[in-house]
């Protein structure tokens, strides 16, 4: 794999990084089989690896950490910190108090003594940026943390992390994590643009689109979820938005064909197109998903079919607004007008 920068800090990473969210008992619970995963993405020339502390409640840091013996300088290992790890509403956000006692809890699961990009998971409206900022400043002049990024922020987020960052003489986000494939474009408006001035890596998640991508579901196919099945509203296969998500994927099916790639390999490449982004983030569950992922690193689209799928799903489009990261966007109360 041709290595890409990391933003501006001078780190080179593979174009696909291996999430681990499905490494443990929310996806593959035989740990030996997800080790198994790890190092064959590791011998394929992978060095971006990308877990967080809330993925099965900690098994995932385990399961990454146990993989890692014996190779882990090898790797660009990130976690990530900010969902609830238990009831006490203290063991969750992004507060100096929680920061300081998450980090140290995350390191002991990876078996390392430093983390080489500790992000925070989601913003969070109720605690001050400059807070979260001066706890991950101080983790990184411990030593403990090497850079600093952040997960799902808006472009006006971003602006304001960089903002408080210079202004305050704090350690800034270096990276950005939004959600991005051929049918959730929305970050191509704003987000991208964004990161692309300040300088910050881009790491996608979910080039499938949750395995709307993946060919595993077709219209009219046995094998497509249901919404009895899969009650979230990104599954409603009665809404007219994943009807329109259907009647997509056959077309990009039939383009994937005609280009000679699968529709999976055509997916991911799409992403890594992008030239605002670093790597995009791939999580198996299986050696064989892990193995259709691959090839993707290898391949260059045409402008010819990325015109095709332009036409199809039109930049800065995210087709059905519930597959997106950042939450409702109904105005609160406050921000309205009356």
């Amino acid at each position: 794999m041709q290595f890409r920068p990391l933003g501006r800090t001078g780190v080179q990473v593979s174009p696909l990084c291996l999430g681990a969210m499905m490494f443990g008992p929310w996806g593959n619970d035989d740990r030996a089989d997800s080790i198994r995963i790890i190092h064959r993405a590791l011998d394929a020339g992978i060095n971006f690896v990308d877990t967080a502390d809330v993925y099965s409640a900690g098994v995932s840091e385990e399961i990454v950490g146990e993989a890692l013996q014996g190779r882990r300088d090898d790797v660009v290992l990130a976690t990530k910190f900010f969902m609830p790890m238990g009831e006490d509403p203290n063991s969750r956000g992004g507060s100096r108090r929680w920061i300081i006692r998450e980090v140290e809890n995350s390191l002991r699961r990876l078996g390392t003594d430093y983390i080489d990009l500790y992000q925070v998971h989601r913003p969070s409206p109720s605690t001050d940026v400059e807070e979260t900022l001066g706890a991950l400043t101080d983790l990184v002049r411990a030593g403990k943390v090497r850079y600093i990024g952040s997960s799902s922020y808006s472009g006006s987020q971003i602006v304001e992390a960089q903002w408080a960052s210079r202004e305050r003489h704090l350690e800034r986000f270096v990276t950005e994590q939004p959600p991005y494939s051929i049918l959730v474009r929305g970050i191509e408006e704003d987000v991208l643009p964004t990161t692309q001035r300040h300088g910050m890596g881009t790491l996608t998640y979910s080039p499938l689109a949750g395995g709307w991508l993946s060919g595993r579901w077709r219209k009219d196919a046995a094998g497509t979820p249901t919404s009895a099945a899969r009650p979230s509203a990104r599954f409603d296969m009665s809404s007219a938005a994943n009807q329109r998500k259907l009647d997509i994927v056959e077309d990009l099916a039939q383009l994937a064909e005609q280009t000679g790639i699968s529709l999976i390999e055509m997916a991911i490449a799409f992403v890594l197109n992008h030239p605002g982004v670093t790597s995009a983030i791939v999580g198996p569950r299986t050696m064989e998903q892990l193995e259709s992922y691959l090839p993707a690193a290898g391949i260059t689209l045409s402008t010819e079919v990325l015109d095709r799928i332009d036409k199809l799903v039109a930049p800065g489009v995210t087709v059905n607004p519930d597959d997106n990261s950042y939450g409702d966007h109904t105005l609160t109360p406050a921000a309205r007008r009356r």
